[in-house]
């Protein structure tokens, strides 16, 4: 058996970096993986329903980019015989191990939006990843516009996100990722047609990535990226992955929600009911009114409260 790292899956077929020769090799899943006996603390063992407990199972195990992997390297097929565990994994993009994703959000075509930003905030902070907020297309609105913009997203940096501006087509603000990707698996995501296949164009010239213009009719981009592959660049790697327009929040219990609203930990001490204040309708809540937390923040998290609350058990 040898040991190598998933960086490219394309219908059934996976790419191993071999980790001692460092040779990309051609690879398929083995079936012992579709019957892996798991305990409770595995990290391929996830709650799927409200009701459905972390016990012992068997389950299949579908191997990810970004996964190591032991592979049989006397099998022509370079068998996939063993998936190692995971230190965290993103479901929508498939990615795992995972050091920092960074949000692509376009200032328009598609227009910026909180709402989504929040969305993808709580999903990456649920994988225990570190965030990286990239505004694209910044040469598509007036300086006015953009430096309101900037004004709002200050808050956001106040609360510990990295927040970069950069138009990708002129490759301006590209300064400032120098040292973003050293020694990383950086996850590239965003909305469809906030320009990730642009972005990564621009940070590397040599691929050639198809890019769409959006569609006019649905406001929103095409999608161009057809399978999840890592590409070395800066040290690190970056992984593209297919574009998608909905994000779906994986909480069962609403109370779990404000763990993924890192702001909201400064202040929740001072609740009449401590850390068991939803933040909701509580008499003496030190986060409903805060002046110090943003608006728009507060609101999200009340719908996406109330969301999960009526959200229809499955079984």
């Amino acid at each position: 058996m040898k040991k190598g790292q998933i960086v490219k899956l394309t219908g059934g077929l996976y790419s191993i970096l071999d980790a001692e020769t460092k040779v990309l090799l051609q690879a398929r899943a083995s079936g012992i993986l579709r019957h892996q006996k798991l305990d409770e603390n595995s990290s391929f063992n996830k709650q799927l329903t409200k009701r459905t407990k972390l016990d012992i199972k068997t389950v299949q195990i579908s191997p990810k980019v970004g996964d190591f992997v032991l592979y049989d390297d006397t099998d022509i097929n370079h068998s996939i015989k063993t998936v190692l565990e995971r230190q965290n994994e993103l479901t929508r993009p498939d990615v795992a191990n995972v050091d920092q994703v960074l949000i692509l959000t376009s200032v328009k075509n598609p227009n910026f939006s909180f709402n989504l930003l929040d969305q993808f905030l709580i999903l990456i902070e649920q994988a225990h990843i570190k965030p990286v907020l990239i505004v694209s297309k910044i040469d598509l609105i007036s300086e006015v516009e953009l430096a309101t913009l900037k004004d709002i997203l200050t808050y956001y940096e106040r609360i510990g996100y990295d927040v970069h501006y950069v138009n990708s087509k002129q490759k301006i603000g590209f300064d400032t990722l120098e040292d973003l990707f050293t020694d990383k698996l950086s996850v590239l995501a965003g909305q469809t047609g906030a320009g990730k296949s642009t972005f990564l164009n621009a940070l590397m010239p040599e691929l050639g990535i198809k890019t769409q213009e959006i569609s006019m009719a649905l406001g929103r981009g095409k999608h161009t990226t057809r399978h999840t592959e890592l590409y070395f660049y800066g040290g690190g790697m970056i992984a593209d992955t297919p574009g998608f327009s909905k994000l779906e929040l994986s909480i069962f219990d609403p109370n779990e929600l404000k763990d993924y609203f890192v702001e909201f930990k400064h202040y929740e001490s001072a609740c009449k009911f401590g850390t068991s204040c939803s933040h909701t309708h509580e008499p003496e809540c030190a986060i409903k009114d805060n002046p110090n937390i943003l608006l728009t923040r507060y609101q999200n998290y009340i719908k996406y409260y109330e969301e999960i609350k009526n959200k229809k058990e499955r079984y």
